[in-house]
């Protein structure tokens, strides 16, 4: 079973690469720095948390 830190840190790497995704293609399309941060924002938000865990889970008891 994964621990806590582990489904945290999966999370914490999940919000980042989501947000740095969002923010780049963001400026890519011509957004101005506070649409990109929008875009940031967004895409944290929309992350599907219950999908990251259950692959979280599921790689841990594949290790284990």
């Amino acid at each position: 079973m994964a621990s806590t830190t582990q489904l945290a840190e999966a999370v914490r790497a999940a919000c980042l690469k989501a947000a740095i995704e969002a923010y780049e293609n963001a400026g890519i399309s011509g957004l101005c720095e506070e649409g990109r941060w929008e875009c940031a924002r967004q895409a944290i938000k929309e992350l599907d948390l219950e999908k990251l865990i259950a692959e979280v889970l599921r790689s841990n008891s594949l290790s284990s």
